[in-house]
């Protein structure tokens, strides 16, 4: 074996290239296997035996067979082979969670519910990031703006993994004394969206079905419906899960409600081999099991 001033100008690469051409026994077979020419695994060999000082194979007719040099050099290797083994391994089994997962969502669910229930996550893996976008627009999953995108309806149809993990009921909500003003005869004043919203498919129903109303405040922020409808100021269309967490609201029935929609998860395949993605994708669908979803719909 080398003394210390060989191990010191001792090449990995050699080394690797050695341990190949044990395992394949010709120039051509390892040089296949490493993709490389066998010119370089020839140098590569003949590197490493510069550093040993003798040869370390047998050149024979069928390939390349150890002699006992060799053979006390394999015996080291694995020995180094199987400690940086496993050193990558206790690396990736710290650092597989690691890093930045960027995730798109519609804000309502931004806002309030996700971000409420990504402590927990984040506690669990210290090393995760989140990023967190609440953005009107669809961010591109193909162009890497996102790595994770939850959307309302239903995909079109491409190359991208979608699971559908929820299904949102829409209702009216008021505050307890304004319902019971409604309740009792009073007209409702409505909350509406703005006129920057009809794209939104609730903003749509609420416009055509109640377009002779009076609507007395309007936002683009389902968050600030809710708010305002606390608050007693009218009626406001709010997913059922965001009225829940508003202990002022009480349900008011004015003989019409918009269909449900699907809530989908999204992600590009190879993205979903990443753990720290695939560990938050979980997490996501966790989230969603129990509050919204008649079935956790597939892949």
């Amino acid at each position: 074996m080398p003394d210390k001033k060989r191990t010191e100008a001792l090449d990995w690469e050699d080394v690797r290239y050695f341990v190949a051409l044990v395992r394949h026994g010709t120039l051509s077979a390892t040089a296949r296997a490493l993709r490389v020419n066998h010119a370089t695994v020839s140098r590569r060999l003949a590197s490493l035996e510069g550093v040993f000082a003798q040869p370390l194979f047998e050149r024979r007719q069928e390939g390349f067979v150890l002699n006992e040099a060799g053979r006390a050099v394999l015996a080291e290797t694995i020995v180094m082979e199987e400690a940086a083994s496993a050193a990558f391994r206790r690396l990736e089994a710290g650092m597989a969670t690691a890093g930045l997962v960027r995730i798109t969502v519609v804000r309502s669910l931004a806002d309030g519910f996700i971000s409420e229930r990504l402590g927990r996550l984040l506690d669990e893996h210290p090393q995760l990031e989140i990023e967190l976008l609440a953005d009107s627009r669809n961010l591109s999953l193909a162009r890497r703006e996102a790595d994770l995108a939850l959307r309302l309806g239903q995909p079109a149809k491409g190359d991208l993994l979608t699971r559908r993990v929820a299904t949102l009921a829409y209702g009216f909500y008021a505050s307890a004394s304004y319902a019971a003003r409604v309740t009792a005869g009073e007209t409702p004043v409505f909350i509406g969206f703005d006129a920057e919203s009809d794209a939104v498919p609730e903003a749509a129903w609420l416009k055509r079905k109640f377009s002779g109303r009076r609507f007395g405040m309007r936002s683009n922020s389902p968050m600030a419906h809710a708010a305002i409808a606390a608050s007693g100021y009218g009626v406001a269309l709010l997913p059922d899960w965001l009225a829940r967490t508003k202990p002022d609201l009480v349900p008011l029935d004015i003989g019409e409600a918009p269909p449900s929609r699907e809530l989908w998860l999204i992600m590009r395949p190879d993205i979903a081999r990443i753990p720290r993605v695939r560990l938050v994708a979980d997490h996501l669908i966790e989230m969603f099991a129990e509050p919204f979803c008649d079935d956790d719909g597939s892949h």
